[in-house]
């Protein structure tokens, strides 16, 4: 069983940079695809980045501002994001390939 511990979410002015990171435990993730999803209300859980043997894919929204990246030593996925925007408002949840495993979601939120 894997559990994920997701930090880094809070509220920031548009134009702004927020990190988030995601730790996982329990049993070894290094051979697993790892990532991000986000939920904003009203719309369905969409991805945002996913990384695997240091192969990224990003959605085309976030591309040329956001940055996944990954430490397999601490099995930690993270997302630096810059130049948010309001629309990337959302719950961001930590994914982790095959069962899969997500985590409880960590909520950023972009002003205007």
């Amino acid at each position: 069983q894997v559990q994920l511990v997701e930090s880094g979410g809070g509220l920031v002015q548009a134009g702004g940079s927020l990190r988030l990171s995601c730790a996982a435990s329990g049993s070894s993730v290094s051979l697993n695809t790892m990532g991000w999803f986000r939920q904003a209300p009203g719309k369905q859980r969409e991805l945002v980045a996913i990384i695997t043997s240091g192969r990224t894919n990003y959605a085309d929204s976030v591309k040329g501002r956001f940055t996944i990246s990954r430490d397999s030593a601490k099995d930690t996925v993270y997302l630096q994001m810059n130049s948010l925007k309001v629309e990337d408002t959302a719950v961001y949840y930590c994914y982790v390939s095959n069962t899969p495993y997500w985590g409880q979601g960590t909520q950023v939120t972009v002003s205007s």
